[in-house]
């Protein structure tokens, strides 16, 4: 059984940084072929896209994401990173990690494990 356990949320101030990881376990060498996108989301909200990474060659980013986030994978570690840099205020969620088939449309297809449990990121003076 494949699980997602994602890491490194924590407490920053504005414009300071984060990396999340995303460990897979339970995917062996299966882990390099399969996209991996990170979400993020706010009680009682649906789950946003944040970005993805296919074959650690094509990457993608939400609104958000882009030009401040950093999507990365470690196929020998079964890990996704997500570099997060110039934190905001709006930016504070719980992050998720999803791993897949593929993606379309920011959706990853055939996922290949539950939603793990997040990790938290508030952006706070």
């Amino acid at each position: 059984q494949v699980q997602l356990v994602e890491s490194g949320g924590g407490l920053v101030q504005p414009g300071e940084s984060l990396r999340l990881s995303c460990a897979a376990s339970g995917i062996g060498s299966m882990f390099s072929i399969y996209a991996m996108a990170w979400y993020r989301q706010a009680p009682g909200k649906q789950r946003e896209f944040v970005s993805y990474v296919i074959r650690g060659v094509h990457t993608n980013y939400g609104k958000s994401a882009k030009g401040r986030f950093t999507i990365s994978r470690d196929d020998a570690k079964n890990t996704v990173y997500l570099q997060m840099k110039n934190l905001h205020t709006d930016d504070t969620d719980d992050y998720y990690c999803s791993a897949g088939v593929s993606v379309v449309a920011g959706r990853i297809l055939e996922p290949v494990s539950d939603w793990g449990q997040g990790t938290q990121v508030t952006v706070s003076y």
